[in-house]
């Protein structure tokens, strides 16, 4: 493993990047260093620098050709999904602001498409801090970044084939924030269901619908818009499109 320093300016100032060597990615490829504190911070951002940790050292054992693997987003790969959380991130620390329409985020894609893949990834890991930053002062409108771009991860994760696919570290602090997401955001109350856990999804004053599914990872799927098979939960009173909550 080859290790030595990288500048970014989307960085922020307590983050120090490391270049290291990964299997179909060379000798110049970036991992976060010195973003392993997660303490008095949101949620949120905790869960965006869980994944700061956790998502580079999944990408470094992936062959070159595995980041053109198709992803459950349509039409987009692995390589693109990454494209698009490093421009969102980007977006966050430089103050600009975005709908995150699919137009939007479709152009943020192509403006990389010419990148090699070491750059998107560079991008993507050296922004990290600074938008766990941003995060944590915003006092809340920007939670749903952090949860999205855990769930972001996810998709990398299941079409790598890794078995934690949105079940990997931090699923308990992301489960919380779509809880809390949910109750101004759902039309329904749900109850849920996973294993002995139970769970509220919606306004608390409300119980039109019941949930059981297997796991987290089930329930994260079904809020997120991914589409989980449907042998692997049970929905009374409500439908699959009433508990998303990305669009």
């Amino acid at each position: 493993m080859v290790t030595s320093p990288r500048n970014c300016s989307n960085r922020g100032p307590y983050t120090t990047a490391t270049v290291v060597t990964g299997p179909g990615l060379g000798a110049t490829e970036t991992v976060g260093a010195g973003i392993g504190h997660h303490g008095a911070v949101r949620p949120a951002a905790r869960l965006l620098l869980i994944e700061a940790d956790h998502l580079p050292v999944v990408l470094l054992g992936a062959e070159r050709e595995d980041f053109d693997r198709p992803t459950v987003l349509p039409g987009w790969s692995i390589r693109d999904v990454l494209a698009h959380c490093a421009a969102i991130l980007g977006h966050a620390i430089r103050g600009e602001p975005s709908t995150y329409t699919p137009e939007e985020n479709q152009a943020d894609v192509e403006e990389r498409r010419s990148w090699p893949i070491q750059e998107v990834i560079a991008e993507l890991v050296d922004s990290y801090r600074g938008a766990a930053d941003v995060i944590d002062r915003s006092g809340g409108p920007l939670d749903g970044l952090g949860l999205g771009e855990w769930i972001h991860g996810g998709d990398i994760r299941l079409a790598l084939g890794r078995a934690d696919a949105y079940r990997s570290a931090g699923v308990g602090i992301a489960i919380e924030l779509i809880l809390e997401r949910s109750r101004a955001r759902l039309p329904v109350g749900v109850d849920v269901e996973i294993g002995a856990t139970e769970l509220h999804l919606g306004p608390p004053e409300r119980h039109d619908a019941r949930l059981r599914c297997g796991d987290e990872a089930t329930l994260i799927r079904l809020v997120a818009g991914r589409a989980p098979d449907p042998a692997t939960y049970h929905l009374d009173g409500a439908e699959p499109l009433d508990l998303l909550l990305f669009h």
